[in-house]
Formats: structure tokens, C-alpha cells, sequence
């Protein structure tokens, strides 16, 4: 059951669990691990009073690179939830060209099959990968006169043939077979070439209503399947490595295995009780009391949203879905507009608001010190694919947090998205010039820090004549 996935997870395990990413904003995860315990709260009451609970719907507001996304992404793949992150600015209001606002949904849903599909796939895959192999065996290794067993158009012709086989020989090839599957699991044959059949995709996977710019997958029509079931499906010989031929076969097997209407039940579960839609830029489609001209489009995306955060049902490829209970995180820099720009009733469904701070030269630091992720630990691992060990002296991350902090404050505040522009210019020459530095442990400290960024640092008006 979905429940399982958050029931071991307390509000401050996954704080605890944030903070290894996500450095300060206290307040935006708690208010986030709050509202995704209180969907394990709500899945274990009775039917009668879980539909009465609806998410408390969260509003962030905050410059860019302050943590927004990242929150609400990382919380959902440490849940293993379905999630998306959407703009408010893409969509446009029903009956004019663009996105309409359930495609949102369709795509939920879509990450949700994927998610459980893949689960499925690994529950069975060393059974399609015993298949699989078998399969290469036998077309290494078939009966006489027997043809491709593995062609989807297998005549009665042949298969009298196979019967004709005697047994003796038959047995004599199993044995060959076995003997092929035995080299194949050891991995001696993983270079060898075998020539296999495998899909032709399809070109156009997207299929539009003619006239509108609508998709069928808006009216829960897959055309994609319908085809499928039509036609049969084109294929193709290739002549591929065995080690790779294996991977494609496993896949082919692994799909047998799954039953996918059963996939399609718990992703569409799934996306209904476990999906988070974080979307940004919500500010944008905020309308400040004008009634022409853009505000009325960004209203009428605003009254197109309500339904969808109020709770619905919309159509998609897999099955109806209910958009009662998926989680909605919006989000904004607020700078022109304010929330209370937002239409009253779409206010309504985003109950609780967190404000993110501003990041200084402190929360800089601790980004590149303490954070799983951090950059310095990603640069380094990247420059040891070259034999090039580099490492970063305390006063030289303090130096990189200092100059973040100044640049924020004198041109565009990007957030911690600076770090990244000036950790790429202190390690440029390296990155660069790789037979110089290959085999060499570098050391990069203050200094050296000021020495590549010398040019931005003494340059008085920054926000006039550069920026990184």
C-alpha cells in the first residue's frame, strides 16, 4: 500500500532528512513535512472522513535560489512520490493556443506510470534476464530449418518443421544451448555480435485532434495503444554486442512479466493520494486590479487552475484521476505582485504561506561545506575522471561565500545559483588545460580564489559591466 511509503517518515526525519540538501529555511520544511505526514494521517482514517481532507495546500514565497524547488523536489524523491515541477507562465486560458492547465495532470500521471513501471520491472527482472539470454541462445543456436522462432509472424510451416526435428538432434542442440547460456552468464561471450529483432519506434508519439491543438490524451485516448493493437508493430534486425543485446531482450521479457493494468490502477493511485505539483512563477499570472489587456489572460489561467486545486476529474491515457488530494506547492518571487493579487478563491486553496529568506554569506558557506550535494564535492569528483585531485582550504570557501553574498547585493540576486557561476570560474583553467594538471593534487585556496576572480572583484559597478 502507498501509505508504507510515508509511515516510518515522522515530520522531523524528514526535516532531518532535508537538511542533508537544503540549507536553512526551517520554516518551509517543516510546514512541507508537516502536510506530507498529514497525508499518511489521512490514508489511515476511515473512507468516511478521508475524502472530507483535503491537502493544505502550500504558497512559498521568495527570490530565486533561495531552495524553493529543491524542497519540494527532494521531499518527493525521498517519499517516492510522483512529482512535477510546471510554470504558471506556460499555460494559457481554455480555447486559446497553448497548454491548457489538465495537461499538468496528465503529466503527473504520467511520471506515476513510469515510477511504478520501473518498481514492476525490477521485481522480475532477473527472470526477463534468464529469458532474455534464453532467447539469444536460441537464436545462436536454432533448430534446423526452424527459422527465427523470435519473428512475430511464426508459420504453422515452421513450427511442423521443429516437430519433424528428431529428438536425438533436438536434444544434442539443447545441450549446445545450455552450454552458450552458461558462457553468456559468465560473461565470456559479452563482446561476441548476435543479430536480433527489435522495435521500430515510432516517429510521432503525440497525436493532435485535427483543427484544435488539443490531444487525444486529453479525452483519455491513447492513439499510441489503438495503433498498437491495430497493426502489428514494425521491427527491425540489428546486429548489436551480446551485453547489449541482453538489456534489450530483458526489457521485451520484463514487459511480459507485468501485468499493466495493474501498473495503471496503482499509478493513477498513486498520482491521486501521493503526487506533488510544485508550480512556479505563480506571481506572474497574478492580475493587480487592471481589467484589460494581459491581466485578463493571467486571470482566466488563474480561474482554470481553481477547478483543477479544488478537485476534479480529469481524463488521461490511463484512467480518470481525481485531483482532489494531490499535493499543490506554489511558488513566487512576489516582487511587483503580491499574493493577495491572486484571484480570492484560488488565495483560498493555498491555506498556508511560507516566506523563504534571502541567502547570505553564512548560508553560502554552509551550502558548499555541509550540504550532500554540494558543488565542491561535484567538482571534485568530476576532475578526478582526469586524475586531477583538487581540494578547497576553509578560507577559500569563505572567500567563495563572501564574494556570492557581495554579488547578490550588487546586481541580480540569483540566490545560490551564483555559486555555481564563480566555483566554474575558479576551477576554469584547470577544467580546461587537463594535461598540466593530470596526477597533481591541487590546492585552492584564498588566494587563488582572488587571483581568478580578481577582474569581477575590482570592477565598481558590477551590475553595468559584469556579471556571472
Amino acid at each position: 500500500m502507498i501509505e508504507y511509503l510515508i509511515e516510518s517518515l515522522a515530520p522531523k526525519r524528514i526535516v532531518e532528512l532535508l537538511d542533508k540538501y537544503i540549507i536553512g529555511q526551517e520554516e518551509a520544511k517543516k510546514s512541507i513535512a508537516v502536510a506530507i505526514r498529514n497525508r499518511y494521517r489521512r490514508m489511515k482514517l476511515k473512507e468516511e472522513y478521508r475524502d472530507e481532507i483535503i491537502p493544505k495546500n502550500i504558497l512559498m514565497i521568495g527570490p530565486t535560489g533561495v531552495g524553493k524547488t529543491e524542497i519540494a523536489r527532494r521531499v518527493a524523491k525521498i517519499l517516492g512520490a510522483p512529482f512535477i515541477k510546471v510554470e504558471a507562465t506556460k499555460y494559457t486560458e481554455v480555447g486559446y493556443v497553448g497548454r491548457d492547465v489538465e495537461s499538468m495532470i496528465r503529466d503527473l500521471v504520467e511520471v506515476s506510470f513510469r515510477n511504478v513501471q520501473s518498481e514492476k520491472i525490477k521485481l522480475v527482472e532477473q527472470k526477463a534476464k534468464d529469458e532474455a539470454i534464453k532467447r539469444i541462445a536460441e537464436i545462436l543456436k536454432p533448430y534446423p530449418s526452424s527459422g527465427n522462432q523470435n519473428n512475430p509472424i511464426f508459420s504453422i510451416f515452421n513450427l511442423q518443421q521443429n516437430i519433424n526435428v528428431p529428438e536425438e538432434v533436438k536434444k544434442e542442440i539443447d545441450n549446445q544451448r545450455e552450454e552458450i547460456i552458461r558462457k553468456i552468464k559468465t560473461g565470456i561471450m559479452d563482446e561476441e555480435t548476435v543479430e536480433i529483432e527489435v522495435e521500430a519506434k515510432p516517429i510521432v508519439e503525440t497525436y493532435f485532434i485535427p483543427g484544435t491543438n488539443m490531444t487525444f490524451d486529453s479525452y483519455g485516448i491513447d492513439m499510441n495503444e489503438l495503433f498498437a493493437s491495430l497493426y502489428p508493430k514494425k521491427t527491425k534486425k540489428k546486429k548489436i554486442k551480446i551485453k547489449e543485446a541482453i538489456e534489450i531482450l530483458k526489457m521485451e521479457e520484463a514487459k511480459k512479466l507485468i501485468d499493466y493494468e495493474e501498473v495503471k490502477k496503482e499509478a493513477i493511485e498513486r498520482a491521486e493520494n501521493m503526487g506533488i505539483i510544485f508550480i512556479d512563477e505563480i506571481d506572474k499570472i497574478a492580475s493587480r486590479g487592471e481589467t484589460r489587456g494581459p491581466d485578463v489572460s493571467r486571470e482566466g489561467v488563474q480561474r482554470d487552475l481553481l477547478p483543477i486545486i479544488e478537485g476534479t476529474v480529469v481524463l488521461t491515457k490511463y484512467g480518470a484521476v481525481k485531483t482532489d488530494h494531490i499535493l499543490f506547492i506554489a511558488a513566487g518571487a512576489f516582487h511587483i505582485s503580491k499574493p493577495t493579487d491572486l484571484i480570492p478563491e484560488l488565495q483560498g486553496r493555498f491555506p498556508i504561506r511560507v516566506k523563504l529568506k534571502n541567502l547570505n554569506k553564512d548560508d553560502f558557506y554552509k551550502i558548499l561545506k555541509h550540504s550532500e550535494n554540494s558543488l565542491i564535492k561535484q567538482y571534485k569528483l568530476l576532475l578526478e575522471v582526469e586524475n586531477i585531485y583538487i581540494d578547497f582550504t576553509e578560507d577559500a570557501l569563505e572567500a567563495i561565500a563572501e564574494i556570492a553574498e557581495n554579488l547578490n547585493n550588487s546586481t541580480e540576486n540569483i540566490g545560490a545559483r551564483r555559486l555555481h557561476s564563480i566555483i566554474e570560474k575558479v576551477v576554469e583553467d584547470i577544467s580546461f588545460d587537463i594535461e598540466n594538471h593530470r596526477n597533481k593534487n591541487i590546492i585552492i585556496d584564498k588566494n587563488f580564489v582572488y587571483q581568478k576572480l580578481k577582474d569581477i572583484i575590482e570592477i565598481e559597478d558590477k551590475s553595468s559591466v559584469y556579471i556571472i
